[in-house]
């Protein structure tokens, strides 16, 4: 029986207070005895959680007293199984590393799709303006490997500091189409779709919520396989369940 409710979720925010900010949320996570991971940064917040579900949503509730985080809304999952070892709530340099400074979605999204908009694209083979549309994985290969979408572009890239450079050798192949960007949760493919478009790229957008939220918000047709999640159910399917164990916990 699926009694542990898994949460992820995060926000380009300005936190200059993200060291106080740790003290605060580790407190309020042990003492709901939840377990995940917690990135705090400059830049935002990117969170990973699971327990039970009132007690994950009675931190949600209180993250959102914050006025920062008020429309934070996290993907939800189930499992029968806690699947992190600890809690703990670090502060990094980017919620999501790409060694790119200047590239601060704070001051501005990239333009996003719904899940059920990039299904229809695909659907019908090309946007609402008849350009051909493509999708761009922006996720490290062994994910890739995991699952993707049908034809999905895939740069082969161990981590994400390399995506830059990885665009920027193909730019050229992608000026025709239109390309959509994804990832797990939407947070590599936000920072990835607003380098696209700083370096020339036109027609890009970022998968709002990434391929969780389309697990959710459609019936998963055109992605094959299940989609990595960096806890010990190792994948998820399109039913948002559990397809296999991993054994390390760590973000």
């Amino acid at each position: 029986m699926n009694t542990v409710l898994n949460i992820s979720s995060y926000k380009f925010v300005p936190l200059p207070d993200a060291a106080a900010l740790r003290e605060v949320l580790l407190a309020r996570a042990q003492a709901l005895q939840l377990k995940g991971t917690i990135l705090l940064a400059e830049e935002g917040i990117n969170l990973f959680l699971a327990g039970p579900a009132d007690d994950v949503r009675s931190f949600v509730s209180q993250l959102q007293q914050d006025p920062r985080f008020a429309d934070i809304a996290p993907k939800e999952s189930w499992s029968d199984t806690q699947p992190f070892k600890k809690m703990l709530v670090k502060v990094k340099g980017e919620i999501i590393r790409m060694n790119h400074p200047t590239i601060k979605p704070a001051e501005g999204r990239a333009p996003s799709v719904a899940p059920a908009t990039v299904k229809r694209w695909l659907d019908q083979g090309h946007d609402d303006h008849g350009r051909p549309v493509v999708t761009l994985d922006t996720r490290n290969d062994f994910e890739v490997d995991e699952g993707t979408f049908d034809g999905a572009i895939d740069w082969r890239i161990t981590k994400f500091t390399e995506f830059p450079d990885a665009f920027r050798a193909h730019l050229d192949e992608l000026k025709d189409k239109t390309v959509v960007s994804f990832c797990t949760g939407g947070i590599r493919c936000e920072k990835a779709a607003i380098l696209m478009r700083e370096e020339g790229l036109e027609h890009v957008y970022q998968l709002e919520g990434g391929i969780l939220k389309y697990f959710e918000e459609t019936d998963g047709s055109h992605y094959k396989g299940g989609c990595f999640v960096f806890d010990e159910r190792r994948a998820l399917g399109a039913d948002l369940q559990a397809t296999g164990l991993q054994h390390s916990s760590e973000v």
